[in-house]
């Protein structure tokens, strides 16, 4: 099978090789798919730098999302059947033509479901119910503050703003975006290039202000989001943009401002799927993903559509992914 492989650590377009490796095969409990397709995500990138939330043995072969088609069922496996389209529920190592999951770590998914969303479903999408829903529990007709509102998760945010009933507040970094921001259903955009954010947020949120906040850029930013919540005000991170390319983790900070958590009592925490993939109790977690399922399934929540790139052209994907402004996410497809 072929499968794309990191020989060590390292920067991803100089340790990637496409390898022949052979088909592996499913033990008790678990099933084989036939790869369709996988993201390439900027966390698997950074996996690869050794700068993610863990590293792998190397060799190592990268990816957390898939979607594909059970070919072969291990012994004493319930619940599944050959030909049943899936996708896979915190699988690493997904850049390949077949893997082996758990049945527990394996999903059904919408036979109308475009593949595009199918291979997306859980990082991005389920990001997002997670942070507005059991994380800040975000309310109709609340504010949320957002950094990288054009991010995928940060399209899909607002999507579940006008969902659900709360207001956007979107923080972006070029004034060309504002206009998308809005498009999307957006309520309000900040502009960095030539806004101050927190003389913004006062702007627009009037007296009642903003409490609830999301960030992934960290840096500075994340540093002003904080100061422009009310008293009482909780930021969650989930990336870091802004240290994009930083391999130093001493440089990956936020500065926060102590009058901020000591006289204001703020609070900042951080969020982690892969974290939350594998603590979370069965039941809620399969309660959550299932709700995720379903908003895209019914079209709440709108996957924006991947750029597919034949396996072979694997470092086409892997410079698309952290290119500026690139567009559609780079979908590896591993054609029969």
């Amino acid at each position: 099978m072929r499968s794309v492989v990191a020989e060590t650590v390292g920067e991803p377009s100089e340790v990637l090789r496409l390898q022949v490796r052979p088909i592996p095969q499913p033990g008790p409990g678990q099933v084989r798919i036939r790869v369709t397709a996988v993201p390439v995500e900027a966390s698997d990138l950074h996996t690869i730098r050794g700068r993610y939330g863990f590293t792998p043995e190397f060799p190592a072969v990268p990816g957390i999302e898939s979607v594909g088609v059970i070919d072969e069922i291990g012994s004493d496996t319930e619940g599944l059947a050959v030909g049943q389209r899936v996708v896979t529920i915190g699988v690493t190592g997904t850049w390949q033509e077949f893997i082996v999951a758990e049945a527990k770590r394996v999903l059904p998914v919408p036979a109308a479901m475009s593949t595009s969303t199918a291979a997306q479903l859980l990082s991005n999408p389920l990001t997002a119910v997670i942070l507005t829903g059991d994380v800040l529990d975000v309310r109709p007709g609340e504010w949320l503050l957002q950094t990288a509102a054009g991010s995928t998760v940060g399209q899909l945010v607002i999507q579940l703003g006008t969902h659900i009933g709360f207001r956007t507040l979107n923080v972006v970094r070029r004034r060309s975006a504002v206009e998308h921001i809005l498009a999307l259903g957006g309520t309000a955009v900040i502009c960095t290039e030539d806004e101050d954010l927190r003389e913004r947020v006062a702007e627009i949120a009037g007296e009642g202000g903003v409490s609830k906040a999301i960030d992934c850029v960290s840096g500075q930013v994340g540093a002003d989001v904080s100061r422009a919540l009310t008293p009482d005000g909780e930021l969650v991170v989930y990336g870091a943009l802004s240290t994009h390319r930083q391999t130093d983790p001493a440089k990956l900070t936020i500065p926060i401002f102590a009058r901020s958590l000591i006289y204001e009592t703020k609070s900042i925490r951080g969020f982690w799927l892969f974290r939350w993939l594998n603590e979370t109790p069965q039941d809620r977690m399969a309660a959550t993903i299932d709700r995720t399922v379903q908003l895209a399934a019914g079209g709440a929540l709108r996957v924006p559509e991947g750029q597919p790139i034949p396996v072979e052209k694997f470092s086409d994907a892997v410079h698309l992914a952290e290119a500026p402004q690139h567009g559609s996410k780079p979908l590896l497809v591993f054609d029969p």
